[in-house]
């Protein structure tokens, strides 16, 4: 069998990040909650992607790869991480963007314009039939230039991207261990495109065999998650030669809190933000975190967590996307 240092990886994020009580928001609902500041991975404007990408752009150097292509939401925090790694290894950045030509840069759209990259939108009512060949064709465009493309899919989710998840389970649990603390009862995590959790979930399984982890979903319906976290952690467990499985039935994705859409806050979610901000000091964004907060806290009051659980809530990041929708938060 492997671990994680047996494959090769860049230097990107700051690590160990912290793992952080949160001691207002346990005693309000309830529990032991700490939260795990992927936040502060640092690089690019930090973010979960950042553990990701050491791995996925570790591929792309020792490839040759020049240009890195990849998608994502107007306000995608893997696009803008994929925009800043491609820079500091001298790949010139491809995004193309879900959403309509905006009418000003803001939040993540302005650090893809500081980190040069080239963006193209495309119509989000036909994103999902036009993103694999608007990326094949700047790949193909890329190649003609004489030029080594590479595409990064949606979140950097795949097994190869998702060891960076197994990566930070083995963290936390040196990071508890430190504190005398035994396997907490919960994770809970934002999922939009699944490769985080696939990550938890092998981690876990090998680390935390109690555990139990629910993502709660910023986008799509809970079976194609099952369906595709399943199959990726099963793919990144085979990588590790870990003899793992699950069947899709056994991944817990909660999809009650997605709001109107992806990419557009909900009301449950800016409560959320508030809460956070004004119990911990702790910033939360409307797109991926305050959603999965707004989750956890729904599933507290309902004791599908149940009372005195000890939690953990991994931040992913995502604080400059609290700027484009200032008006829909102080307007709540």
């Amino acid at each position: 069998m492997k671990n994680v240092n047996d494959f090769e990886r860049v230097s990107l994020g700051f690590f160990p990040t912290p793992l952080e009580s949160l001691p207002g928001l346990s005693n309000e609902l309830g529990i032991a909650l700490q939260i795990k500041r992927d936040d502060y991975t640092g690089f690019g404007g930090g973010g979960n992607k950042v553990r990701k990408l050491e791995y996925l752009m570790a591929e792309a150097c020792r490839n040759g790869v020049n240009v890195v292509i990849t998608t994502g939401g107007h306000q995608s925090n893997h696009a803008r991480m994929v925009a800043a790694a491609a820079r500091k290894f001298n790949m010139r950045p491809v995004l193309v963007l879900r959403g309509n030509p905006p009418a000003s840069y803001q939040g993540n759209l302005l650090l893809d314009r500081l980190f040069g990259a080239e963006l193209e939108f495309l119509d989000p009512d036909d994103y999902f039939t036009l993103i694999d060949g608007a990326m094949q064709a700047h790949a193909d465009r890329a190649q003609a230039r004489g030029e080594k493309p590479m595409i990064i899919p949606l979140g950097g989710a795949t097994p190869l991207g998702a060891l960076g998840y197994v990566r930070a389970v083995e963290e936390m649990d040196a990071q508890r261990k430190a504190l005398g603390l035994p396997d907490p009862d919960v994770l809970v995590a934002p999922t939009g495109s699944g490769g985080t959790l696939a990550g938890l979930y092998v981690g876990a399984r090998r680390y935390w065999p109690n555990t139990r982890i629910v993502g709660i979903s910023v986008s799509a319906k809970a079976p194609w998650f099952q369906e595709r976290i399943s199959r990726m952690a099963q793919e990144c467990a085979d990588l590790l030669q870990w003899p793992q499985r699950w069947q899709p039935e056994a991944i817990w994705i909660e999809d009650d809190y997605v709001g109107q859409a992806y990419g557009i806050p909900s009301e449950g979610g800016i409560e959320a933000i508030y809460r956070a901000a004004q119990a911990e000091g702790v910033l939360l964004d409307p797109v991926y975190t305050g959603k999965a907060m707004h989750g956890l806290i729904s599933l507290v009051e309902k004791q599908q967590i149940a009372p005195d659980s000890s939690v953990i809530f991994i931040h992913c990041g995502g604080s400059p996307a609290l700027y484009p929708f200032a008006s829909q938060i102080l307007e709540h």
